[in-house]
């Protein structure tokens, strides 16, 4: 059984393929540059070079069909035709009421619409994601992989806020989390490395790429995570505020005569380092080089992202009692290595 994965955001689709029979990834890779001049497709198969092609795509639906062409050619395939890809699964960053993955039926997709708000960076997209591929691929199973899911573990005194408690009863309002698809898989893939039972291991994953998040990971089950109602608490983030003082926004909206959506769009948008570095900077190998340069702001920006990581670790040592290992996932997670956690004297897997 072929299964095709897809990560749709709001210019860009990441994509693999994996032989469900063969328990094997075919391929893997993204498109980038949605609607913007100059779109591109990068293809990357086992024991191939990776793969190039530019070519407009106006639209999703146009992007996931560059990725089926490529799929399927003769020269860079991995398939031989569409009729073998047997299911689709979709990452989706907020499943708000939903606990499990789920077959991506009009109903979820309505619901998932409802919720956007919850996850603007990102909800939206899949959204887009999904009716693409859908029409293109009408005859196959579409599934929804909940990226709040696997928070759905953690206990009342982690996921409850200390707000009116009609406002948890009657509009849902909690900790819900993100990034649990990559926690899954990395805390799973520790206990594997450190040759433990995963039910036996704590773990504290740090997800840090553009959205960035921690989890406390306690006998393979979310007990804790740094991300709430939405994905803009915690960490700071590349263009995320991550934790204020909520009175900061009614203190500017006033000042400012700023409206409530104008107020979200800046916290989402235009903070985190981008706002640190003085609007410049959101990508973190600009950062880096710039600070490597002396510029102070961009070393401001990982003084204080870094600072606000080891905040959350350290809680989460206190809270998990036991800590078996820290890994370090996504983009920046991976391969950042100039970041103020380097040297530190505990183990961590990335």
């Amino acid at each position: 059984m072929i299964i095709l994965f897809l990560n749709c955001g709001s210019s860009s689709i990441k994509y693999s393929v994996y032989d469900w029979d063969k328990k094997r990834s075919l391929a893997a890779g993204g498109v980038e540059r949605i609607g913007i001049a100059g779109s591109l497709i990068t293809h990357e198969r086992p024991g191939f070079p990776a793969y190039e092609l530019q070519q407009d795509c106006k639209d999703h639906k146009d992007a996931i069909n560059l990725v089926i062409n490529t799929l399927t050619s003769k020269e860079q395939g991995v398939i031989e035709n569409v009729n073998m890809i047997a299911a689709v699964g979709h990452r989706i960053v907020h499943g708000g009421k939903f606990t499990k993955s789920v077959v991506a039926t009009k109903e979820v997709v309505d619901e998932l619409r409802n919720i956007s708000d919850l996850a603007p960076l990102h909800n939206p997209a899949h959204i887009m994601g999904i009716e693409a591929a859908q029409s293109i691929l009408p005859n196959v199973m579409h599934v929804c992989v909940m990226d709040t899911a696997f928070h759905q573990t953690m206990p009342a005194f982690s996921y409850m806020y200390a707000l009116p408690r009609e406002w948890y009863t009657d509009y849902h309002m909690r900790r819900f989390g993100a990034h649990g698809t990559s926690v899954l898989y990395c805390s799973r893939r520790a206990a594997v490395l450190l040759g433990k039972d995963v039910n036996d291991v704590n773990t504290i994953v740090c997800h840090i790429g553009n959205g960035a998040s921690c989890t406390a990971v306690k006998n393979g089950l979310c007990y804790d995570t740094s991300m709430g109602l939405t994905p803009l608490e915690g960490l700071v983030m590349g263009t995320r505020s991550g934790d204020i003082d909520p009175s900061i926004c009614f203190h500017m909206m006033k000042k400012l005569n700023m409206a409530p959506d104008e107020m979200y769009r800046i916290l989402n948008r235009e903070s985190g380092v981008k706002a640190i570095t003085g609007g410049r900077f959101a990508d973190r190998r600009d950062i880096v080089q710039n600070a490597q340069k002396g510029d102070e702001l961009c070393k401001l920006a990982i003084a204080m992202e870094s600072y606000r990581i080891k905040k959350y670790i350290g809680s989460y040592m206190a809270a998990l009692g036991r800590v078996d290992a820290i890994v370090f996932t996504a983009g920046v997670g991976e391969r950042s290595p100039a970041k103020a956690w380097k040297g530190w004297k505990i183990t961590a897997l990335c």
